[in-house]
C-alpha cells in the first residue's frame, strides 16, 4: 500500500488528540454534536475574523512532502494552529505541519486558504472530521480545492520522488460523507480543466486512479494486486473523502499525488513512515514550485468544468 504517506497516517487512537493537547477547539466538546455545515460556517466565520480575509478563492491540503509550496504563493497575510479554529484536530502523525495560513497570490490576487491540519479516518473520529476542511474551505468561499498527498506507487515507472495527477479515484474506505439522498455526480471528480491547467505548467505529468485505503497498516501485497485489478494506480489513506465532500459542495477539484513509496509487492524493500518522509524532502523543492505555479494560475473564480 502507501506508507501512512506522511500526510496520510497516523496511529488510531479512540483518544481525541485535541482533547489532549487542551486545545481551543477540543475544548468545545459540544461541537461533536454540531451538526457539520453549521460548524463549518462557525469555523469560517473564525477565519474571516482571525485573517482579515473576507472571503477566500482556493483551499490547498498539503500532504507529506508538499508544505514547501506554501511558501512560494505569495504574501502570507494570516498564520495561526488549525486547533484554533473551531472543528479542526492536530495533526495525529509526523510529516503534517497543523498551521492554517492566509496567503494572497501575487499574480492573480486570489486569496488561498492552506489547511495544514488533516485528519484521517484511521483515527477513529468518523468522517465528518476528515472533511470538516473541505467543508469550512466552502464556507470560507473556496470555488476550488487543491488535494494533495503522500502515496505508494503501482505502476513501476513512477518511482519515489514522482508527482502524479489523480484522474479519478476508487473510495476503498467503506464510508462516506454524504448522508441521505444525496445523489453527487461524480463522473468529473477532479476537474478537467484544472488537470490541462496543469499540464501546460508541465505537460510531463502523468495521470493516474487513486485508490484510497481506510489504513493504518500499510496495504498487503495481495490488496495491491487487487487495485491493480480494479484499474489503481496510486493507493494511499486520504483525499478520496475529501473530493466527494467537495464536489457535493461544488467545488472544482484538482488532485495530485507525490509518489513516496512502492507499493507492497511491487519492490522488494519493506514499507516503512521514515521512507514516506524522505521522499517528500527529497523531492519538496521541484513538487513546491510545480505546485505554487499550478495555483498561481488558477483564477479566483474557479475553473471552467
Amino acid at each position: 500500500m502507501t506508507l501512512p504517506h506522511a500526510a496520510d497516517s497516523a496511529s488510531a487512537s479512540p483518544t481525541d488528540p485535541a482533547a489532549a493537547a487542551g486545545s481551543p477547539a477540543a475544548a468545545e466538546s459540544p461541537a461533536a454534536a454540531e451538526p457539520p455545515a453549521v460548524l463549518a460556517r462557525r469555523a469560517a466565520a473564525a477565519i474571516a475574523q482571525a485573517s482579515g480575509v473576507a472571503s477566500h478563492d482556493i483551499a490547498l491540503v498539503l500532504g507529506s512532502g508538499w508544505s514547501g509550496a506554501a511558501d512560494l504563493l505569495g504574501e502570507t497575510v494570516w498564520e495561526a494552529p488549525a486547533t484554533e479554529i473551531p472543528g479542526f484536530r492536530p495533526p495525529a502523525v509526523a510529516g503534517h505541519v497543523g498551521m492554517m495560513r492566509s496567503i494572497r497570490v501575487e499574480a492573480t490576487g486570489a486569496h488561498v486558504l492552506v489547511l495544514g491540519a488533516r485528519t484521517h479516518l484511521y483515527e477513529g473520529a468518523g468522517v465528518d472530521p476528515v472533511v470538516h476542511g473541505v467543508r469550512t474551505a466552502s464556507a470560507a468561499g473556496c470555488s476550488t480545492i487543491v488535494l494533495t498527498n503522500g502515496c505508494g506507487g503501482i505502476d513501476p515507472s513512477w518511482g519515489p520522488g514522482t508527482p502524479v495527477l489523480i484522474s479519478d479515484q476508487i473510495n476503498f474506505t467503506g464510508d462516506t460523507p454524504l448522508r441521505g439522498a444525496d445523489f453527487v455526480d461524480l463522473t468529473d471528480v477532479y476537474t478537467p480543466a484544472l488537470r490541462e491547467l496543469a499540464h501546460e505548467i508541465d505537460p510531463s505529468l502523468p495521470e493516474g486512479v487513486y485508490m484510497q485505503f481506510r489504513g493504518p497498516s500499510y496495504e498487503t501485497p495481495a490488496e495491491v494486486r487487487m487495485a491493480r485489478a480494479v484499474g489503481a494506480d496510486l493507493v494511499g489513506m486520504s483525499t478520496a473523502l475529501e473530493a466527494i465532500a467537495a464536489r457535493a459542495e461544488g467545488l472544482d477539484v484538482l488532485g495530485i499525488s507525490l509518489v513516496t513509496n512502492s507499493a507492497a509487492g511491487i519492490s522488494a524493500s519493506p514499507l516503512s513512515h521514515e521512507e514516506v518522509l524522505q521522499a517528500g524532502r527529497d523531492a519538496a523543492p521541484r513538487i513546491g514550485r510545480l505546485l505554487a505555479d499550478i495555483v498561481s494560475r488558477i483564477p479566483a473564480q474557479g475553473a471552467q468544468r
